[in-house]
């Protein structure tokens, strides 16, 4: 078995011992101190895609208004890029960005390949071509697998994730079955359930609870939905606080086992920053699905192309790295002349790794101590 693989089940993560937002960075002492000094670091995390397209319509969906130049990743580009990655030192490797990956022909491959060089991978996905076969070849390569469920009800989810009804039995035969392959092989990753919840649909909660509870996958999330700078997808955040005895019942239906995960730290304050830079990319990068790399999702958007680094598609990622576009762009996100409280929609994917940062350098909080969480090579 190789050495990349995670854990088995005699060292299973505890899903109360899982920390599930940015500010795991503070475990990463060295990195924080060569950044501080102005050296270049490796990104903790790559949040990247192997394709735009994707066979769900979620109207939350943020990818709608991330549309760019760039090309068609190859099997060639992305198994390249994942050795690039773990060649430079990055840990680990999320496979969501702004595609459905698992419709790529060498899905499979590209996780296997990612474990064999040394990177954590977890993937986040609708889990529709998620079936048996394809489950017991990648579950043993990976860290996380997170399926998008966001309806607890067949016409909620059909509504909401723009399938037909039929696929909310498809998708829970899925889970169901990654459970037992994960139970029978015993096997480290751990599997989840997540919900990306808008206010609008809060009659979906409770019954995406109750599901959960009825799968039983490790844990379960409920999310908020990003919205860009000018509202696009029209996002409410002033209620999501309305939500709170809901969101409070559905985190009391976990048990020893099964938990259920508000992300209440990405719904207050309706989104607002609470820093004045951005630090995060240097640690949690991201890349689209046609090959961009650019610092952040928000973005990914051709009119943001002042901020876009380069594409994998023409030039190698370690390359890339090297360059010194890639350090001018992340040098002027940090810098002084740009305030991301002005010129970036709420709740970025680096929010909390920028807010950690932030108030490090400013002294209010200090790196953690003790054991480090586990999924650490996910920010």
């Amino acid at each position: 078995m190789s050495s990349a693989m995670p854990d088995l089940l005699d060292h299973v993560v505890n899903p109360y011992d899982l920390v599930l937002d940015g500010t795991k960075v503070g475990w990463y002492a060295d990195r924080i101190a060569a950044w501080e000094r102005g050296e270049k670091i490796a990104p903790c995390t790559l949040d990247v895609a192997w394709t735009r397209k994707c066979n769900a319509s979620c109207g939350f969906c943020y990818a709608s208004l991330q549309a760019s130049e760039g090309d068609t990743i190859t099997r060639e580009i992305a198994l390249q890029f994942l050795s690039d990655a773990a060649e430079i030192g990055v840990k680990g490797v999320s496979l969501i960005s702004d595609g459905e990956s698992s419709l790529v022909p060498f899905y499979a491959e590209s996780i296997e390949h990612g474990a064999k060089v040394g990177l954590q991978i977890g993937i986040g996905t609708n889990g529709k071509v998620l079936r048996r076969p394809l489950l017991e070849r990648i579950l043993p390569h990976l860290s996380y697998l997170r399926f998008n469920v966001s309806g607890g009800t067949r016409a909620g989810y059909s509504r909401i994730m723009g399938v037909p009804e039929r696929w909310y039995d498809e998708v829970c035969q899925n889970i169901a079955d990654a459970m037992a392959i994960k139970r029978r092989d015993r096997l480290g990753v751990t599997v989840n359930m997540q919900l990306v919840c808008d206010p609008k649909d809060e009659v979906e909660l409770i019954p995406f609870a109750e599901l959960a509870q009825r799968l039983r996958p490790d844990y379960a999330v409920v999310k908020h939905c990003a919205d860009d700078a000018e509202g696009h997808l029209g996002v409410d955040y002033t209620r999501y606080a309305q939500l709170d005895e809901t969101f409070r019942r559905i985190e009391a239906m976990g048990d020893r086992d099964f938990r259920i995960v508000v992300k209440r730290e990405r719904l207050k304050d309706e989104g607002r920053r609470d820093y004045s830079r951005c630090y995060g990319p240097p640690f949690i990068l991201q890349m689209s699905g046609n090959g961009l790399v650019a610092p952040c999702g928000f973005l990914f958007n051709a009119q943001y192309k002042a901020f876009h680094i380069g594409n994998i598609c023409d030039t190698r990622f370690k390359d890339l790295y090297q360059s010194e576009r890639y350090w001018e762009v992340l040098r002027y996100l940090a810098s002084e002349h740009f305030d991301p409280r002005k010129r970036c929609g709420p709740n970025c994917l680096q929010t909390q790794t920028n807010s950690f940062l932030f108030h490090l350098k400013a002294g209010r909080v200090q790196l953690p101590t003790g054991t480090p969480p586990p999924h650490l090579g996910f920010l």
